[in-house]
């Protein structure tokens, strides 16, 4: 599955244009996760158990967005973004969307 962030494909030419496709994470760190970010936070600098739990969310969001536009019979998706958000303030919600559509080489 080609995944651009581009409204086009380098050599492409988009045949069929599908409609939107999405993956939708929520994530949390665990109450260990959390007592250790805040002493991190406390020195200043990057909290890695959250980045690495951003990462891992948005990888998710990316596969399941790639599943749905697999089941819409799409072979790529164009203009692919990302959107996060918090929910509470222990939890993260990270989707990735995009147009899901049928590519063919030029």
């Amino acid at each position: 599955m080609l995944v651009v962030t581009t409204e086009g494909i380098a050599g492409h030419r988009i045949e069929k244009v599908l409609g939107q496709t999405f993956g939708v994470v929520v994530r949390s760190r665990g109450l260990g996760g959390n007592i250790t970010a805040s002493f991190r936070s406390l020195f200043g600098g990057e909290i890695k158990e959250y980045t690495e739990m951003i990462e891992d969310a948005r990888k998710a969001a990316i596969d399941r967005m790639i599943q749905n536009a697999h089941a819409m019979g799409a072979n790529a998706i164009v203009m692919m973004r990302f959107d996060s958000g918090e929910i509470g303030q222990t939890m993260s919600e990270i989707v990735a969307y995009g147009t899901a559509v049928i590519a063919e080489k030029e």
